[in-house]
């Protein structure tokens, strides 16, 4: 056991929390996000520490720093059973050198193909074990709202789990073909799955709305449930994300592509903003990180944002071939806050209401000063998107999917307008299979001559270095088992048919 480290919501309600429980509640009382009181440093030594370990091990390394209340012991069967097997590759997220300045860490060598498995993997593990530390005797119930990567990943993890059950929400136009065969095919004893009338910000509204009522969640209590979400406004999805950071530099030194203390970039693809804070975690605890560059699709709310300190979500939605991004409400964007405020949560609080309620907020320009020190934004559109793809596949012979080449085009962007030579680490956030006809189209328009998801997953292996997956071509034959759809406005209704 560490030091006590205890998390608070970041809208200032009284609950002081262990890692244990904040991870079994997922979300705080007052609707608020669980933050750390106290954020660790590392010790001399801890980065170089890294370098010869494998990417389990380090995992247990990093999340010892937040889970203090977990034993060696506890993180190390968590991490085990979380990275294993299921990963296609040993390293489990392997970093790949392009040139002196462009660098790829891939993480979606999971199960479901997605850098969700990352976090999603792990969360169970951290969850089961919070239950049996804790004494928990309630029935635990996920609910989850997905634009499309979160929804397979958690349902994969979470399938078959003890005192677990699981509810993925989803935009029933707003999710690839194969990431909706990936959810509606899922197996397991305790999962459901729904498709929303609506995009994915109602679906995430509905959910968070569904944790809010107080009403509703005292009827379940009485029944032996508890709410809780995967979503990444659950701390312990958001943990697993700030260990390869630290992984992907630790490969770099590792292959002497960097000299230990030497500043690098991270290029993230975000909507929700769950994978960009984790790498901000990872610069305030001490890891050399110069920018965080956020790149977006044509729902640019972040951008604006990081560029003018202004959050509007009253604007127009659009449906991208990035649909993972095509999100309008930031919902991590809260612990940011919360931070660089130095913990005025009174000021989260005011803020996240004026969202709720007028649809938008402005911050101070000290705290536009203080997000733009770490912080560089921009977008890309669809067409940008595909020339990137094809760019980059008749440059390197690799194909990425198009969040990835979003994130591509936005750190060659970043490269010509600042000058900054400082290497980028592009964040590779699922595989191109995923996203196969957007692929196919950007590659080669001709290969694109129906809509079989399979014969166009058979086309893209034609041109790919790697297979497909087997988590996606076991879907050809797979057998669809949840047809349920509601309306958004009847989501609690839902959830008590489920149970």
């Amino acid at each position: 056991m560490g030091l006590i480290m205890k998390y608070i919501s970041t809208r200032g309600n009284q609950q002081e929390l262990q890692s244990a429980e904040a991870i079994i509640a997922g979300i705080a009382d007052d609707g608020g996000l669980f933050v750390p009181i106290n954020l660790p440093s590392l010790e001399a030594g801890f980065i170089e520490k890294l370098i010869d370990l494998n990417y389990q091990e380090r995992a247990q390394k990093v999340l010892a720093k937040f889970l203090v209340d977990y034993t060696a012991e506890e993180l190390e069967k968590c991490v085990n059973n979380a990275y294993g097997d299921d990963f296609d590759s040993a390293a489990v997220a392997p970093t790949i050198n392009f040139d002196k300045e462009t660098s790829v860490l891939e993480l979606w060598h999971g199960p479901t193909s997605a850098f969700k498995d990352m976090a999603l993997q792990l969360l169970p593990q951290l969850m089961s074990t919070a239950l049996q530390k804790t004494g928990e005797k309630a029935e635990i119930v996920i609910l989850v709202a997905t634009s499309g990567d979160t929804g397979k990943a958690a349902l994969e993890g979470f399938k078959d789990v003890e005192q677990i059950r699981i509810m993925v929400f989803y935009p029933q136009d707003g999710v690839s073909q194969i990431q909706r065969l990936q959810m509606v095919t899922q197996k397991g004893s305790n999962v459901s799955v729904v498709a929303v009338n609506g995009n994915f910000d109602d679906a995430q509204t509905g959910v968070k709305n569904i944790f809010s009522d107080s009403a509703f969640n005292t009827e379940l209590n009485t029944k032996g449930f508890q709410l809780s979400s995967a979503n990444s406004i659950n701390w312990g999805r958001l943990v697993p994300q700030i260990v390869y950071y630290f992984s992907s530099y630790a490969d770099l030194l590792k292959n002497n592509k960097i000299k230990n203390g030497d500043k690098v970039n991270f290029v993230v693809p975000t909507g929700n903003f769950g994978n960009i804070l984790a790498g901000y975690y990872a610069k305030i605890m001490g890891l050399p990180i110069n920018k965080l560059i956020c790149a977006s699709n044509a729902n640019n709310v972040l951008t604006d944002f990081l560029k003018t300190g202004t959050y509007n979500k009253k604007r127009a939605f659009y449906k991208t071939n990035t649909p993972s991004m095509d999100i309008l409400i930031s919902s991590n964007l809260e612990r940011l806050l919360y931070h660089i405020g130095g913990g005025d949560r009174a000021q989260v609080k005011e803020w996240m209401t004026a969202l709720n309620t007028n649809g938008e907020y402005s911050v101070s320009k000290t705290y536009v000063d203080k997000i733009q020190e770490v912080f560089w934004a921009d977008w890309a559109s669809d067409e940008q998107t595909a020339a990137k793809i094809k760019e980059i596949y008749d440059k390197y012979n690799y194909i990425v999917d198009t969040h990835t080449a979003v994130a591509w085009e936005v750190s060659d962007r970043y490269k010509l307008k600042t000058g900054d030579n400082t290497p980028n680490i592009i964040v590779s956030t699922a595989s191109p299979y995923k996203f196969n006809e957007s692929v196919l189209k950007a590659l080669d328009a001709t290969k694109v001559v129906n809509t079989d998801e399979f014969k166009m997953l058979d086309e893209l292996e034609k041109l790919n270095t790697t297979k497909v997956p087997e988590g996606l071509s076991s879907l050809r034959n797979a057998e669809i088992l949840h047809t349920k759809q509601c309306v958004k406005d009847n989501m609690v209704e839902t959830v008590k048919t489920l149970l």
